[in-house]
């Protein structure tokens, strides 16, 4: 995929958080890496720390414009340029993968364990892959989604990533940086648009020309080419851009729908969604785990009685919610439920009816 934007990164964006925290690394901006300062810090001490050589502080000096390298104020956000910090390769670890998925244009080798960077990914209809980054950050592709991995590197010697998403179309799921303890960059580029996150639970999506980011914990902040400065973006807002760049609406997501508990009805169970004000439709989905890293089925709907299945035993998650006129999508509500042991095929695959319904064991 050619990123049509890179002229613009110098509008990316790391997340800068607004309390204390273990480690201060917040994120990026365009080709700079940003620091925030701590008590007792130095430019020697960062410098050896980010960059591995010691000597480079005074070029960081001068461009921060530091007075005194040995008394810096706390929390001034220092520019490290990322072309001074060491980096080596950190290929994401496959954590789930069901159904069509494609790596260079070929399918996905079963057993293969790990994505590199340059890899392109498409997802098929009913194709769904997770990754999880090396400081255990997780990126979720949903179905019909196409991805470059432009970037998968990590700094050298602190475990902070160094990784770059360009979405062509469709969809990614993040959650970056789970402990807290800071990330490099993460940033999410589509054709109008860059998002740049740390200890963050985002998505961003692309699709017919304009693109969506929706913040569900953290900070982040939304760049374009028809902006001078980036967008702030905070926990539980999202932002809509249009084909030319501009920013359609920046607006609070709509909250997470109450949907009732799941029934069983032959091999399907249903819910009942009470609508939400302002909701157009619903985006329903069901996944292995509560956190939607291991899916299995995506569907929108207006209809507020869903129907979902669930062809084995074991336990299973429904997750609702609720989209917005301008496309942004609020929290999930999500409800588990047990799965029914059904007919296989040879290959795994359950055996269904005329009706596609999956044909129950129960059932003989």
């Amino acid at each position: 995929m050619t990123i049509t934007l890179r002229s613009a990164a110098l509008l990316a964006s790391g997340l800068l958080w607004g309390s204390a925290v273990l480690a201060q690394p917040s994120g990026a901006r365009g080709e700079d890496f940003i620091y925030k300062v701590l008590s007792g810090d130095t430019l020697l001490d960062i410098a050896n720390t980010y960059t591995r050589q010691g000597r480079n502080w005074s070029e960081i000096q001068q461009l921060n414009a530091v007075a005194d390298p040995t008394r810096l104020p706390i929390g001034k956000e220092l520019r490290i340029p990322f072309r001074l910090i060491p980096e080596v390769d950190a290929p994401a670890r496959i954590v789930h993968q069901t159904g069509q998925v494609q790596v260079n244009g070929q399918p996905l080798e079963r057993g293969l364990t790990h994505l590199k960077e340059g890899d392109q990914i498409r997802t098929g209809d009913n194709g769904y892959l997770t990754l999880e980054l090396q400081d255990g950050s997780q990126v979720s592709i949903p179905a019909a989604a196409a991805l470059s991995v432009t970037r998968m590197r990590v700094f050298e010697g602190t475990g902070l990533i160094d990784s770059v998403v360009a979405l062509d179309r469709g969809d990614v799921e993040s959650r970056v940086s789970p402990e807290q303890t800071g990330v490099g960059r993460f940033e999410v580029r589509t054709p109008v648009s860059i998002t740049g996150v740390r200890g963050t639970e985002l998505r961003v999506r692309t699709q017919d020309g304009q693109a969506h980011s929706e913040v569900l914990e953290g900070r982040a902040e939304l760049g374009t080419r028809q902006q001078a400065s980036p967008t702030a973006l905070k926990q539980n807002q999202g932002a809509a851009v249009a084909r030319d760049g501009r920013i359609i609406a920046v607006a609070p997501l709509l909250p997470a729908p109450q949907v009732s508990v799941p029934q069983r009805q032959g091999g399907r169970w249903s819910s009942t969604i009470e609508p939400v004000p302002g909701a157009q439709a619903y985006l329903v989905q069901t996944a292995l785990d509560p956190r939607g890293a291991m899916l299995l089925s995506r569907s929108t709907t207006t209809d507020t009685d869903i129907q979902f299945r669930a062809p084995r035993p074991g336990t299973y998650y429904v997750m609702v919610r609720a989209i917005d006129s301008h496309g942004l999508m609020g929290p999930d509500t999500i409800r588990s439920f047990e799965g029914a042991a059904a007919l296989s095929s040879s290959d795994g695959e359950p055996i269904v009816s005329g009706s596609g319904d999956p044909i129950l064991l129960t059932e003989f």
